[in-house]
C-alpha cells in the first residue's frame, strides 16, 4: 500500500496510461479474486505502529528519515511527517498465541526504534497526536523528503486548489487553516491486518464497519490538538480535514466522498467492489506505471502484481479497506486503520484482541442484521465514538428480528455485546483461553473505570492548568507524564491520573517547584508568576 515511487510529476499521457491500467487491473482483479484456492489458508494477523519523535523538551524532531537510515530495516520506515516513524511486523498464525508472539515482535522493533533513537538525540512517542505539537511545527518543511510524500503533498494541494480548512469541535472550538497536507502528519495509529478469503470478505469487511465505531469509544488518545480541547480521538476529524483534497470551491450539492472516511455503505459482493469504488471516486494523486500486463500474467497463471491499482488504492485511506497482496500466492486482508497509537503496547494488543475476536464472531451473522441496520448509523456511531468516547449514544440492532435500532452506551454496548462476541470469535480461531482472557481483561478493565488514553490525557492536563501552570508548559508536562507511564508497560487503565512533579521536563523547574510546595518556592503562588 505505501510502495515508493520515482517520480514527482506526472504528464497527461502518464495519467492517461495509468487510468487505463486501472481500468485493466480492476478486471484482472476479479478475476483473481474467482480463480479457485486463491487466498484460502490459515488465518493471519500483522500490524503497523506509527510513533512520533521527540527532543529532550518534548518537542517534534525531525529526523525520522535518519532513524529509518540509521536502523537499516525494511520494517522500520518513514512517514509522511518528518517527525513520525513507522514500524511493521510479519504476520503470524492467530491460532494459538498470537498475542504474546505480537507482544514479543512489538517489543523487539520497538526496542530498536528507541535505541536508533537514542543515537539521534530523540525519544518514540506512542500517541495518536502529539499534546506539544505546535502550529510552526507544520508548513512544507515537514513532508519527509521522498518522491512519494513529495508528490502526494504537491498533487492534493493542486487538486484542492485552496487551503486545507481544520474545523474541529470540543471545550476549545479550533479553526484553523493551512496550505498545505502537512497537518496529516499530525495523525499516527495502529493499523491491524487480518486475513480473509475472498468469499468472506463482504461479511468480515461489514462487520468491521459495525464494530470499529463501538471499539474505537475505549480506545481514544488524542484529546488535544495545538493546545484545544478537542474530540476524544481528534485524529478523526484532523486526518479527514487535513486530507480532504476535494476542491473548495465544488458546489455543496454535489460532493463526492472524501478521500479520508468511513466508507458509502454496506460492501455486497466483494473487495473488487471497494477497489472500484476508489478508482471510480477518487482523482490520481500518483500515476507511475509499471511493465506488468495483468491479463498476461493471469493467462501464465501467475499471481499479477496489479501495481497501478495498489498504488491508487494506497491513496484512499478509508478507516477500513481491503488489501490486495500479490506475495506468497496471494493473498486478501482486511486493513483496520481506526485505532490509534498507543499508549502502551499491552492497550494496542488489548484493541486489537476485542476487534478482531468480535468481527470473526459477527460476520456470519452480519447479514441477518443489515436490514435493520442502515449504514449511515455505522457511520454515526465511529464519529460518535471519536467525539465523545465512552459517553457516545450508539445505535445497534436488536436481538429479536424485524425490529428498529435501539440506543445504548458504548460502554454498555462493549460490555454487554462486543466483549462476549470477542471472547466467542478468539475462541473459534483457536486463540488459546488464557491468550485471549488475558488481552480481554485489560480492554475489560479500561472500560469499567472509564479511563482510556484520552480520560486520562485530559485529567493530568486540567490538574497542570487548574495549578496556574501556562497551557504550552502544561502540554510539556502531560507529555512527560505520559512518557513516564508508558515506560512502565502498565496499561492505561490502571495509570493513576494525579501529578508527579518529579517528570516534569527539567526546564521547568519552577513548575515542579510550585507543584511540591503549593505556596512556591518564594512564597507566590503559581498563579500569581
Amino acid at each position: 500500500m505505501g510502495a515508493e515511487v520515482k517520480n514527482e510529476h506526472f504528464s497527461e499521457a502518464e495519467r492517461a496510461l495509468f487510468a487505463r491500467r486501472l481500468r485493466t487491473g480492476l478486471a484482472a482483479l476479479d478475476t483473481m479474486l474467482r480463480r479457485p484456492g486463491f487466498g484460502l489458508g490459515e488465518r493471519s494477523i500483522g500490524v503497523e505502529l506509527e510513533m512520533f519523535l521527540v527532543d529532550e523538551r518534548g518537542r517534534a524532531k525531525p529526523v525520522g528519515q535518519e532513524l529509518a537510515r540509521l536502523a537499516n530495516d525494511a520494517c522500520i520506515t518513514p512517514e509522511i511527517g518528518r517527525f513520525d516513524i513507522e514500524y511493521s511486523t510479519p504476520p503470524l498464525m492467530l491460532a494459538g498465541h498470537p498475542f504474546s508472539e505480537l507482544r514479543a515482535r512489538m517489543q523487539h522493533a520497538d526496542a530498536k526504534v528507541r535505541e536508533c533513537a537514542a543515537k539521534l538525540d530523540a525519544r518514540a512517542v506512542p500517541v495518536s497526536i502529539l499534546p506539544t505539537l505546535q502550529r510552526d511545527d507544520f508548513g512544507a518543511h515537514t513532508i519527509t523528503d521522498l518522491p512519494r510524500y513529495r508528490a502526494l503533498a504537491n498533487n492534493m494541494h493542486l487538486s484542492r486548489r485552496a487551503p486545507f480548512q481544520i474545523c474541529i469541535s470540543g471545550d476549545d472550538p479550533l479553526r484553523v487553516s493551512a496550505d498545505d497536507v502537512a497537518m496529516e502528519s499530525a495523525n499516527t495509529g495502529f493499523q491491524i491486518h487480518l486475513k480473509v478469503s475472498p468469499a468472506e470478505f463482504a461479511s468480515f469487511f461489514n462487520a468491521a464497519q459495525m464494530l470499529t465505531g463501538p471499539v474505537l469509544a475505549a480506545a481514544g488518545n488524542s484529546p488535544t490538538f495545538l493546545g484545544h480541547r478537542l474530540w476524544h480521538e481528534t485524529r478523526i476529524a484532523l486526518f479527514k480535514q487535513a486530507g480532504d483534497d476535494r476542491p473548495a470551491d465544488a458546489r455543496a450539492g454535489f460532493r463526492l466522498p472524501a478521500r479520508v472516511g468511513f466508507g458509502t455503505g454496506w460492501v455486497r459482493e466483494g473487495a473488487a467492489e471497494v477497489f472500484a469504488e476508489s478508482v471510480a471516486l477518487h482523482e490520481l494523486l500518483l500515476a507511475e506505471c509499471s511493465h506488468e500486463d495483468p491479463e498476461l500474467a493471469l493467462r501464465a497463471g501467475r499471481v499479477p502484481k496489479l501495481s497501478e491499482l495498489r498504488l491508487h488504492h494506497g491513496t484512499v485511506w478509508r478507516w477500513n479497506r481491503p488489501v490486495y497482496d500479490p506475495t506468497a500466492g496471494g493473498s486478501l486482508r482486511i486493513e483496520l486503520r481506526a485505532l490509534p497509537s498507543g499508549p502502551t503496547i499491552e492497550d494496542m494488543i488489548a484493541n486489537a484482541a476485542v476487534l478482531i475476536g468480535a468481527v470473526i464472531a459477527l460476520a456470519p451473522r452480519v447479514r441477518d442484521m443489515l436490514p435493520a441496520f442502515p449504514f449511515a448509523l455505522a457511520e454515526r456511531n465511529f464519529y460518535r465514538a471519536a467525539q465523545h468516547g465512552l459517553d457516545a449514544e450508539m445505535a445497534w440492532p436488536p436481538d429479536k428480528h424485524c425490529a428498529a435500532p435501539a440506543a445504548r452506551s458504548a460502554r454498555q454496548l462493549l460490555l454487554e455485546t462486543v466483549l462476549p462476541l470477542a471472547r466467542e470469535g478468539l475462541r473459534s480461531a483457536g486463540v488459546a483461553q488464557a491468550e485471549a482472557e488475558a488481552a480481554l481483561a485489560v480492554f475489560e478493565q479500561r472500560v469499567q473505570v472509564r479511563q482510556t488514553g484520552a480520560v486520562w490525557q485530559r485529567a493530568i492536563f486540567e490538574a497542570l492548568v487548574e495549578r496556574g501552570v501556562p497551557r504550552e508548559s502544561a502540554l510539556a508536562g502531560l507529555l512527560e507524564h505520559y512518557l513516564a507511564n508508558v515506560e512502565t508497560g502498565r496499561p492505561v487503565g490502571v495509570w493513576p491520573a494525579e501529578l508527579d512533579a518529579n517528570v516534569l521536563p527539567q526546564e521547568a523547574a519552577w513548575i515542579r517547584d510550585a507543584l511540591l510546595e503549593p505556596g512556591g518556592p518564594d512564597g507566590t503562588r503559581v498563579r500569581d508568576v
